[in-house]
């Protein structure tokens, strides 16, 4: 059987291409699709940064494994990207354009320093002179002086400027835009109060290139954005065995010290000073230059201002209270009882917090161990644990230091944790702790009561608004015997670990089990579906990279196992001609981050249920602390089924992944259902029901 596969690297572009398309889709509303768009955004500087970064970086070695590990060479996964996202940012450029048309029909518009009333401008000078201009530090440039250090992540303005008696001679700078300390959006006053005008801060700041470069004498002015993304220098998240790893980052991380991997500008910028940049950056053509609208570091539209009070928006599907906690008992006390699934966002995430307060304040609880691998900024998680901490329980905190582009937040949480007496851990030797993992301990009537929770997602009440996981509440005592391993490992943080987690029997544990457990599942349906019996798999993650899981998947297709997928983003198997069952793979993209890991094999009708933290690519099954939770609970088991059932049949938001990656929606003529809406009703009549 010839076997093929999607590069890695392109699937996540079709991803992408995903949330641009809610960007596009007219039905969408219009808060939201700016939003998407700043999603996209946001999307695509994190894989420059560290994908194509480490694409580059891979092509200075010719050794076989780099294409077996990419599935292509580097270097043509390279080319392809450059015109996806050429094409990309195309769309992205028009998407905008009609989306301020709309903004204009509901009296909403962006100005510029050129369309300002002579009141708004007598505010923009008066803005800039109060808020704005301490932040501001231009910066000349000339052909013999060194390019200035580019921050990542940062909006820089380029400046051409000139006296108009001197037509043939002009000078430049570039100026950063400092919205990391007075914000990107200014609102502006206007004569209407139902016209809403916003401005942006780099345009406040050209606006004002007169008073700023004042004392230069110049009188014309051409000011255009760019940024730069550069190579985070940051592992190749273990795509490629660890040796090959350990080279590139000892033997490029100093040569390749912030070498940019993309330069975006506005396609309208002076060509002298486009040139002067492209060369000062060191940019050749293998590099991606990309020319875009005037707007770049589009991820701050996230949080665009809420100006459109006229708009007529959805009727609000607010968070509930899971039935099981509706009357008021204590968490701790219904937990103990029975387990308890929570689904974020449809239900409030107040009992994961309400848990850990009431630990905190409960005379006979001894201990609280938790994993944090991304805390909320004003992490109400954190102030639990400290309270703990100064009522005198045992807290033990597994903080990631290595959580990609969140290493400086959660180093302020270790120096805030630590003097309250918070026994801080930081991992194991080439191995980040992923899994999310909770346990509680308290002495009561000569009894020691363990409790707790396992989720797919962090423990972050801000991001379980709008991320789609799950996390089970017990007090199962294999569940919690397994966490107490997990915790041990943790705690002496060697290297001969394994076979300690080798005798977790409740838990799925990565590195290695996971793997062999997952494998041993699924050979059971192979087994299962030769003989002629019904054989089923359902695999829900965010990603599916990992080459032997995947060619066991396509090994239970060829048998004849239903195999059905839901995978929001990287996706690489693609259906092969040989199967006897074609793999069902679809990716929803909606309101809601789809973000849970759920595992189903209906093994001879006893149907095996996991949720998990890890996804189906090799860096988390090899190379990560992750934890699966068998979930034995007849109802909960039905529920998560339901769940998944509701999104298989999803023909609204669903998109069907295959080889051409072209992202088409599931059309059919059954029943409309949009997923996470009908999930929303669902457990919202499971909460009246009670």
């Amino acid at each position: 059987m010839s076997v093929h596969f999607n590069p890695r690297d392109i699937t996540w572009l079709a991803f992408n291409e995903r949330v641009l398309q809610e960007a596009m889709d007219e039905n969408v509303p219009l808060h939201l699709r700016i939003r998407f768009l700043g999603i996209f955004s946001n999307n695509l500087d994190e894989f420059f940064r560290v994908r194509v970064a480490g694409l580059k970086r891979a092509m200075d070695f010719k050794e076989k494994v780099i294409a077996e590990s990419f599935y292509q060479p580097p270097s043509k996964i390279l080319q392809r990207i450059n015109e996806i996202v050429i094409r990309q940012q195309q769309n992205f450029d028009k998407t905008w354009k009609n989306i301020q048309v709309e903004m204009a029909s509901l009296k909403v518009s962006i100005k510029n320093a050129k369309n300002l009333t002579a009141k708004q401008k007598e505010f923009v000078r008066q803005y800039f002179d109060e808020v704005v201009e301490s932040n501001v530090i231009p910066i000349l440039l000339h052909e013999n002086t060194p390019m200035p250090y580019l921050r990542d992540k940062s909006l820089y303005l380029g400046v051409a400027m000139r006296k108009k008696d001197w037509q043939y001679s002009s000078n430049y700078a570039i100026i950063e835009i400092p919205s990391r300390f007075v914000g990107r959006f200014v609102l502006l006053p206007t004569e209407d109060p139902e016209e809403k005008n916003v401005m942006l801060l780099e345009d406040v700041i050209t606006f004002n290139l007169p008073h700023i470069f004042s004392y230069f004498g110049y009188d014309e002015f051409a000011a255009n954005a760019f940024k730069v993304t550069k190579d985070a220098e940051l592992e190749l998240d273990n795509d490629i065995r660890t040796n090959f790893a350990e080279k590139i980052e000892k033997g490029l991380k100093n040569r390749r010290k912030g070498k940019p991997t993309r330069f975006v500008f506005d396609k309208d910028m002076d060509k002298a000073l486009l040139e002067l940049l492209i060369r000062k950056l060191n940019l050749t053509k293998k590099d991606s230059i990309i020319p875009g609208g005037k707007i770049h570091n589009f991820k701050h539209f996230m949080d665009f201002p809420d100006v459109f009070e006229t708009y007529a928006r959805p009727v609000e599907r607010s968070s509930f209270t899971h039935q099981a906690f509706e009357h008021g008992e204590r968490v701790t006390d219904v937990i103990l009882k029975q387990d308890v699934l929570l689904s974020f966002p449809y239900h409030k995430y107040n009992p994961v917090i309400d848990l850990l307060r009431e630990a905190a304040m409960d005379p006979d609880v001894k201990s609280i161990q938790i994993t944090a691998y991304r805390l909320a900024g004003n992490s109400k998680i954190s102030n639990a644990l400290i309270y703990a901490a100064r009522n005198g329980k045992e807290v033990t905190v597994m903080l990631e230091l290595q959580a990609r582009f969140d290493e400086e937040s959660n180093l302020k949480w270790k120096e805030m944790f630590e003097p309250e007496g918070i026994n801080v851990l930081v991992g194991l030797p080439n191995k980040k702790v992923h899994a999310k993992l909770c346990i509680i301990k308290k002495r009561a009537h000569n009894k020691t009561l363990q409790y707790g929770f396992v989720s797919t997602g962090n423990f972050n009440e801000k991001t379980a608004r709008i991320y789609g996981d799950h996390l089970l509440m017990t007090a199962d005592r294999g569940i919690m015997a397994d966490i107490n391993k997990v915790f041990n490992v943790l705690k002496k943080s060697k290297e001969d670990f394994l076979p300690v987690l080798k005798t977790c029997k409740n838990l799925m544990i990565c590195p290695q089990f996971m793997r062999e457990k997952i494998v041993h599942h699924i050979d059971k349906e192979i087994e299962e579906a030769k003989a002629g019996r019904k054989a089923e798999i359902i695999i829900k993650a965010n990603s599916m990279s990992d080459r032997a899981l995947i060619e066991k998947l396509y090994e239970a297709a060829y048998a004849g196992v239903i195999t059905k997928t839901i995978v929001r983003g990287i996706y690489c198997p693609v259906n092969q001609k040989e199967f006897k069952e074609k793999i069902k793979a679809i990716s929803i993209v909606d309101e809601y981050l789809e973000h849970a890991r759920v595992m189903y094999f209906y093994n001879k009708g006893a149907e095996d249920m996991y949720i998990s933290s890890a996804d189906w690519m090799t860096r988390n099954l090899d190379y990560r602390i992750e934890a699966a939770a068998r979930i034995t609970d007849k109802e909960l088991k039905k529920e998560l089924k339901d769940i998944l059932d509701i999104q298989l049949r999803d023909n609204v938001k669903a998109r069907i992944l295959d080889k051409k990656l072209s992202n088409e929606y599931v059309r059919n003529d059954k029943k409309e259902c949009r997923s996470q809406i009908e999930t929303y009703k669902y457990l919202k009549a499971k909460t009246s029901k009670k």
